[in-house]
């Protein structure tokens, strides 16, 4: 088992700026290579310690404002306009980026993209259902996707 220290967040695992233990194969093929975690020392906890401020700074600042963002997230409809073929299927899909730039260019505030999940991926036009986490809270956020013409 390796200790590690993650540097950003990990679906299952952690968020970032946590200590945790994994089995070795995972810590050496996956989480080191990609950046998502850095070996656990003793010297180590000053690095915990900024990674869990920098994680502070750009989190909500408060409950009340979390709220709001959900409400006016589950109140609008995003519009995506994306390069559809024969019959409404898109080539590709529907990218997390793609949304959160959407949801900024609707003016409704910045959201991480990192952050936004689909059930699914999104291949067709039409209403599709995204959820998005703020902090503690969950949004569902309609998204109305349509081809460019």
């Amino acid at each position: 088992m390796s200790k590690l220290i993650l540097t950003t967040e990990v679906t299952g695992l952690g968020s970032a700026g946590e200590v945790v233990e994994v089995k070795n194969g995972y810590a050496r093929n996956y989480l080191l290579p990609r950046g998502f975690a850095v070996l656990w020392s003793k010297g180590g906890e000053k690095q915990v310690a900024q990674i869990r401020a920098a994680r502070e700074a750009r989190a909500i600042a408060t409950a009340e404002e979390a709220v709001a963002l959900k409400s006016a997230l589950e109140a609008a409809t995003i519009k995506l306009v994306v390069k559809a073929g024969v019959g409404g299927r898109l080539f590709g899909a529907v990218k997390t980026a793609a949304v959160a730039a959407a949801v900024a260019a609707a003016g409704l505030g910045e959201i991480d993209k990192r952050k936004v999940e689909f059930a699914s991926p999104i291949r067709t036009t039409g209403n599709h259902v995204a959820t998005v986490k703020i902090g503690e809270l969950t949004a569902k956020l309609n998204l109305q996707v349509v081809a460019a013409k």
